[in-house]
């Protein structure tokens, strides 16, 4: 099956280049492109893109705005939507989390990394880079206890605490499956259970909870 992306840029030639390296990767082809959040979120509403590539900062309406509009809290059916961002640990990036986004990506991330991550968004894994997921996640969860975060509303089991671990790395459910030696749908099974006695929509929110909670900063 090919995974139908939308890309959102307000530079033209960031927009080409992605456009060449996704549509050269194997079951992948860019069916849009937006110069800002505006333009992005009405192609979407549109073409119901398998996976949406915004960048944050955008004029007009951006990349959070549209992000918010095309997959949060009160959208029906949202959206796989996946900021990319040049990252400096900044608050944009965790605001982009918190308003839907599956995850974000480095704008440096070579074909490969791309590729894999189109994928994983498209089949509903969080799109963490692994290199920056410890730094985005525990720089946020030591600056702002903001509010705190709820308890889970059941216990988790000692499975669950390992699964909630390998998902605040970044870990995707196969390497998840292969870690923990269990299978790929007893991974899913965990995941979902998560977000359920979490409270959360996404394995994004898990990851955040993780950090919030100290469960993810106890493990490195």
């Amino acid at each position: 099956m090919t995974v139908r992306v939308l890309l959102a840029d307000d530079q033209e030639i960031v927009r080409t280049g992605l456009t060449i390296i996704l549509n050269t990767q194997p079951g992948i082809e860019v069916v849009g492109g937006a110069g800002d959040g505006r333009q992005a979120v009405e192609l979407a509403r549109r073409l119901r893109p398998d996976v949406c590539l915004f960048d944050i900062r955008m004029p007009g309406m951006d990349g959070i705005e549209a992000t918010r509009a095309l997959a949060g809290p009160t959208v029906p059916e949202p959206l796989a939507v996946v900021v990319i961002t040049t990252f400096d640990l900044d608050e944009y990036v965790y605001a982009a989390l918190r308003a839907g986004a599956r995850g974000f990506l480095l704008k440096e991330a070579g074909p490969d990394l791309l590729s894999q991550a189109v994928h994983a968004a498209a089949n509903g894994d969080a799109l963490i880079a692994p290199s920056v997921t410890t730094r985005l996640l525990k720089a946020f969860a030591d600056a702002d206890p903001a509010t705190p975060r709820q308890q889970p509303i059941e216990a988790l089991t000692d499975r669950e605490e390992q699964v909630l671990v390998a998902v605040a790395r970044g870990r995707t459910n196969q390497e998840i499956a292969d870690e923990l030696y269990i299978t790929l749908s007893t991974v899913k099974s965990h995941v979902t259970s998560l977000m359920t006695k979490l409270g959360v929509r996404n394995r994004v929110e898990v990851a955040m909870w993780a950090y919030e909670t100290n469960r993810g900063r106890r493990h490195w």
